[in-house]
């Protein structure tokens, strides 16, 4: 059907690695010198005659740009265009002509053209227009990617606090293996610091200047989860008004964090295990595929093994993530870490707050030591904003025992305090568990054991 068929790119990486580009012109001429200069330089290239033979290479794959003669047998690159954004398309498209005046350059921007080039020109022009795309593009996905992890990042500092053994240990283990490219999947209890983990494996390799997209597992309806992660074509289904596109392809070139990723749904599993092996995605509701430059960590606080066992979670897919795992220690395990914690939320939440630092006695100091923590650093940092807030620590009214026990009566007086702990919480809430999880630190599900726990004593 084309005279045009689309070459294989050269082995060395191109300027724009995942870049797609159509390329729309009647000219045999023109296809041939276009194909020739953008083929070395993106992930893949096709030529077409007519709209309508551009037309059929859209519905069988996706491309990110568009360089389309206005004048064109049949249809003319301007009526053409106007239909592809009606149907949903928004990628980038350059306009190119020989006859060009004013009406018809306003008539093409209006359309929705990026740009608009006059015949004859040279590489360094179309190039010129092609590179302002991809950087309008690579502006647009970071915007996305900023927006998203303001609403959703959580409150605590970017590096890691602590110098005892396990900090250390766990410190190395990220500069390792940071450096290749291999699935991660992080284990450890609720609040340990998974994310913090993933940001600093995304900060010290490779991909630091490109995108970290987190996405919570639990947080997304199994039903919007597929269309979450690949995009979805205009009229996937009722309410899909138009395309839009996944956290695959927002996170380029960068790193997308899976938090809790034993929630995700079997489909979506059997999903992400195609993306892992392919290193292609597929929005919902297309037939085009398109490549990811995607480096995927994964993280959860329940054992995946005991998941596939149960049926839940794929064994195939564990073995893809599990390529190097990471143990993260719950904060119990590296207590002479509390001192440093603490002031280390105290300067980095008071300015936030409107509130001024301030000092812990010996005592109130040894008191958060002596505690188990639950909900590990992110249950000491709310308890130290909670604090900012009112202004004191208050741990008597806490934790009525001092340091100094048996080991015995230690255990039990610290069950009890960790129980006044957690219903001071709930009462200062009016009872709502699922707010009291959240400032404890915990998960709904956990508070909801502690409470069966204590029913069964």
């Amino acid at each position: 059907m084309f005279n045009d068929a689309p070459l294989q790119p050269p082995e060395k990486p191109g300027e724009w690695a995942t870049w797609s580009i159509l390329i729309v012109d009647d000219e045999e001429g023109m296809r041939h010198f276009l194909l020739k200069t953008f083929l070395p330089r993106c992930h893949f290239a096709a030529a077409a005659a007519s709209a309508e033979e551009g037309a059929q290479l859209l519905r069988e794959r996706r491309f990110d740009l568009i360089i389309l003669d206005i004048s064109l047998p049949g249809k003319s690159g301007v009526a053409w265009l106007k239909e592809l954004r009606e149907q949903g398309y928004a990628g980038d498209v350059v306009f190119i002509t020989a006859f060009a005046n004013l009406d018809t350059a306003i008539e093409a921007l209006r359309a929705g053209a990026s740009d608009f080039i006059l015949k004859p020109f040279r590489v360094p022009q179309i190039m010129h227009a092609v590179k302002h795309c991809h950087e309008r593009a690579r502006l647009a996905r970071e915007n996305f990617v900023l927006r998203r992890s303001l609403a959703i990042a959580p409150a605590h500092p970017l590096g890691l606090v602590g110098g005892s053994q396990a900090m250390r240990q766990l410190a190395a283990a990220l500069q390792r293996i940071a450096a290749v490219n291999s699935t991660v999947l992080l284990h450890g209890e609720s609040g340990t610091g998974k994310e913090l983990a993933a940001r600093a494996l995304h900060a010290l390799g490779p991909r630091a200047q490109g995108p970290f997209v987190p996405v919570n597992c639990a947080s997304v309806s199994p039903e919007l989860m597929e269309s979450e992660l690949f995009g979805h074509a205009k009229g996937a289904f009722t309410g899909a008004a138009r395309s839009r596109d996944g956290l695959f392809y927002y996170a380029q070139g960068g790193t997308l964090f899976f938090d809790e990723i034993a929630e995700l749904p079997l489909p979506v599993q059997a999903a992400l295990l195609r993306v892992v092996e392919d290193l292609k995605i597929r929005p919902v509701g297309s037939q085009q595929e398109f490549p990811v430059d995607v480096r995927i960590v994964a993280a959860t606080s329940r054992s995946l093994p005991a998941e596939v066992e149960a049926g839940r979670f794929r064994r195939d897919l564990y073995y893809r993530l599990q390529v190097l795992q990471l143990n993260l220690p719950p904060l119990r395990a590296h207590k002479e870490d509390i001192p440093a914690l603490v002031d280390h939320f105290m300067a980095s939440l008071a300015p936030s707050l409107g509130a001024e630092p301030f000092a812990l006695s010996e005592q109130e100091m040894a008191y958060l030591v002596q505690y188990d923590w639950p909900g590990n650093v992110r249950e000491l940092r709310n308890l130290v904003e909670r604090s900012l807030i009112l202004g004191e620590l208050n741990v008597s009214a806490l934790y009525a025992q001092p340091a100094a026990q048996g080991a015995a009566r230690a255990a039990t007086d610290l069950q009890t305090l960790e129980r006044q702990h957690i219903l001071s919480v709930l009462d200062s809430v009016g009872g709502d568990k699922t707010r009291a999880a959240q400032l404890l630190g915990v998960s709904r599900r956990t508070l909801e054991r502690r409470f069966a726990d204590w029913s069964a004593r």
